[in-house]
């Protein structure tokens, strides 16, 4: 049972790993599309494609009769509440390792939503559906996030139903190296957002904003960029951020409750009659860790949480970018942020979504530091010398964004530039 600061502290303590078994995980959402209508698919069709799946080798994963997701080995396909997916991939060690992986996914994917005349969309934002015409699904927790999520952010329904990332799994060796790399992962937030902004479209429509994804979870409750994140946050700070943080939802038995009025020192209390004031397991810590929402966040290991997914060309960039940067050029990285203000970094993460680029941050714009930061993770991933069987390292991965910051254009601007040409939605379908 969970009832001391000092097991929350042990808890993060115990993802200390030595620098050779440092692991990179993947996970990456995305929305699926009838063809027929152009209305995203529900939850009879979900279970036909999860069946469909089932042939490739995955088993299924039920909540009482339901099937909720899938997994194979140390991977997982779960269903997000208006019916996207999402898979989590295995901790690999490499950026190679880690591509293949999505592509082996795809591959599987591909053959099964061809066959069930579904269409994928690889966007941060759903270019289409208006949000009362999104689909639910019976996954419990769902009903719960649906009633009390808005009550702290106004477009808290639209992050759970309308957006889709990527985000990243990266190991620490030592309290000091989390300290490090997560000063850089939360100071890189706006130019993230600028680089790997893939959402402009909204319900057919050019938006205004170039990443609305991250404008709809600077609206989202239980999310945002903390100040706190940086000052020096090490592991008893991050501690008593995570237990006075509120309680979303309790899993008790084979049912969730609602932990809204209760922060979880509440619940390492005993002070929630609602479940009989049991404490916490570390499974109930957890499922707390993972619904505090925040750009990056700890558990065992750090979570980025920035980037808008993106199409598969260039689905390997954002991991490649920030192992670059994080495992491979951590100090010089490191010294080139330590100088930046919280403040003008929080601006700038307000203002990324719809300047991107253009967005000013310590006197440059992030143009500048995207290009300065991407040179930076080129030396780190040619520092890491891990090769393909082709004798290639792993910048291979880093082709996309060098052409995103030469000519000056994201993915966003190819989706305006796209549709606006014709409004043709199957320009937004994958291809």
């Amino acid at each position: 049972m969970i009832n001391s600061k000092e097991q929350i502290i042990e808890y993060f303590k115990s993802g200390i790993k030595k620098t050779k078994d440092f692991r990179i995980g993947i996970e990456h959402e995305k929305f699926l599309f009838n063809n027929q209508d152009n209305k995203r698919i529900n939850y009879s069709k979900v279970k036909d494609m999860f069946a469909a799946l089932l042939e490739f080798g995955w088993n299924p994963i039920l909540e009482k009769e339901n099937i909720i997701g899938l997994n194979k080995g140390g991977k997982n396909i779960t269903l997000e509440p208006g019916n996207q997916i999402e898979l989590s991939g295995e901790k690999l060690n490499h950026i190679h390792d880690a591509c293949a992986e999505s592509q082996d996914y795809l591959f599987e994917l591909r053959q099964v939503t061809k066959k069930l005349d579904i269409n994928i969309v690889s966007a941060g934002f759903d270019p289409i559906s208006k949000l009362d015409e999104i689909p639910n699904n019976p996954k419990q927790r769902y009903e719960l996030m649906t009633k009390d999520m808005p009550l702290g952010g106004e477009l808290s329904l639209d992050m759970m139903y309308r957006t889709c990332g990527t985000q990243l799994n990266i190991d620490y060796n030592s309290e000091q190296d989390f300290i490090k790399k997560f000063k850089i992962v939360n100071s890189i937030v706006p130019i993230s957002i600028a680089l790997f902004a893939n959402s402009s479209i909204v319900e057919k429509k050019n938006s205004g904003y170039l990443s609305y994804r991250s404008k709809v979870w600077q609206n989202t409750s239980r999310g945002g960029l903390p100040k706190l994140f940086f000052e020096g946050l090490n592991f008893e700070k991050y501690a008593e951020f995570v237990m006075n943080f509120p309680i979303l939802f309790i899993q008790n038995k084979d049912t969730y409750i609602s932990g809204q009025k209760y922060i979880f020192k509440d619940f390492m209390d005993g002070k929630i009659n609602e479940i009989s004031n049991r404490l916490p397991t570390e499974n109930d810590l957890t499922t707390h860790l993972s619904t505090i929402f925040t750009e990056n966040r700890l558990k065992k290991y750090i979570e980025l949480r920035s980037m808008d997914t993106c199409g598969w060309d260039c689905l390997c960039a954002g991991p490649a970018f920030n192992i670059g940067m994080l495992y491979g050029n951590l100090d010089e990285v490191h010294e080139l942020v330590s100088g930046w203000d919280a403040d003008k970094i929080i601006n700038a993460y307000f203002e990324a979504p719809k300047k991107g680029f253009n967005t000013q941050l310590m006197g440059k714009d992030l143009l500048y530091w995207s290009s300065t930061l991407l040179n930076l993770s080129k030396r780190g991933l040619e520092n890491r010398e891990i090769l393909n069987k082709h004798g290639k390292d792993e910048t291979v991965f880093l082709n996309h964004l060098q052409k995103v910051i030469d000519n000056k254009t994201t993915n966003a601007d190819h989706m305006i530039s796209k549709f606006s040409n014709n409004e043709d939605l199957s320009e937004l379908y994958d291809k």
